[in-house]
């Protein structure tokens, strides 16, 4: 079955490519020979970037060629969905009668405007403001601020310079405390360690602790090598375990659904007490429904990025109980974030960065 769908993936990639390079060379009928053969290598070098880039991860490659690869594929990959979409959209009115002068160009300029659009809104992530009753005792003598983010992807894409906007973003909000629902690291710890993110994750503050759960891209890093990078930070790893904050709210974090072992919803809340709130971090919202019916009473996840990009928005949508965004089931307050950065391609289309606080009153 992977045989297929990855021999469909790499037919659709030829077939794009191959689509846009005939239209650009209609556009530019007398482009030399040389010129022509020349394009053409540069589009399936952009088109194998990311894959070598991924299959090189962890590598000692230099930074700026690892950077390079990863940065040129990912942008290329989106700007073949949009530019297909484009053009498409521009023969299909020819096919009508309806003649776009200068069709090709006209198809790049719209293109083009997608994307910096959409690179715009990746890096101006939104600050979410939910505010939180619990019907459970704990310590309320005063508001308390919890700041939630996941989906980092720390590596390649989002380097140290986007990590110190994301702990100024993050500090800015004066969190108590502070959690994240997975995928802080993205492919290979490599670049982490030789950027020195760990420098910037120390910057974090809040006076009740800064608590994580694994994703799948932590598996993806390899998790052993992903945990021994997080002990080097004030971050705490939080794997089928539970921690009660000092106002008393009880925090349990799941193991990612990438370990088969991971202990059960119901087990883990058996160790908790009843009387008090209990706040959920589960990297896939999987289950959503579940951790409703048990009691649960916060439930924050990440993983979809809400597609990221349009169409794959509607596919996220269709796909999980709850794609993105806050949602009061008939108990729990469920929160899944589409975040703070993302995997990839540089872009949100459709979708929106974000960074959440809950305000619990």
């Amino acid at each position: 079955m992977f045989i297929i769908v990855l021999l469909l993936f790499l037919g659709v990639l030829f077939g794009a490519n191959a689509y846009i390079f005939v239209r650009l060379m209609q556009a530019l009928p007398t482009l030399p020979m040389v010129a022509k053969v020349l394009v053409g290598v540069c589009m399936g070098v952009a088109t194998c970037s990311l894959f070598l880039s991924m299959a090189l991860r962890g590598s000692t490659m230099p930074a700026a060629l690892s950077r390079g690869l990863f940065q040129v594929g990912s942008v290329w990959l989106v700007f073949l969905l949009y530019m297909v979409i484009a053009l498409f959209v521009v023969d299909v009115a020819s096919c009508l009668r309806l003649t776009v002068p200068h069709g090709f160009w006209v198809a790049l300029l719209l293109c083009s405007v997608v994307l910096i659009s959409g690179h715009y809104r990746y890096k101006h992530p939104e600050v979410n403001v939910v505010p939180i009753i619990f019907d459970k005792a704990y310590d309320s003598a005063k508001p308390l601020t919890i700041v939630a983010v996941s989906d980092v992807h720390l590596g390649e894409g989002t380097g140290s310079e986007d990590l110190a906007r994301y702990v100024d973003l993050i500090n800015a909000q004066s969190p108590d405390v502070i959690v994240i629902a997975g995928d802080l690291i993205d492919n290979s710890v490599h670049p982490l360690y030789r950027d020195r993110m760990a420098d910037e994750l120390a910057r974090l503050h809040a006076p009740h602790g800064i608590y994580m759960v694994p994703g799948n891209h932590e598996y993806i890093s390899g998790i052993d090598a992903a945990a021994r990078f997080i002990e080097g930070t004030p971050i705490t790893l939080l794997r089928d375990s539970m921690v009660t904050l000092p106002c008393g709210i009880q925090l349990i974090g799941r193991d990612d659904k990438s370990n088969p072992h991971r202990s059960s919803l119901r087990t883990l809340l058996a160790q908790t007490d009843t009387e008090h709130p209990v706040m959920v971090l589960d990297h896939q919202p999987y289950g959503v429904a579940e951790a409703d019916a048990l009691g649960v009473d916060l439930l924050f996840c990440g993983h979809t990025h809400r597609g990221q990009v349009w169409p794959l928005t509607w596919v996220t949508d269709r796909i999980f109980e709850q794609s993105h965004g806050y949602r009061c089931w008939s108990h729990a307050h469920v929160y899944v974030s589409q975040g703070l950065s993302l995997w990839g391609p540089p872009f949100r289309i459709g979708s929106d960065s974000e960074l959440v606080v809950f305000k619990i009153n």
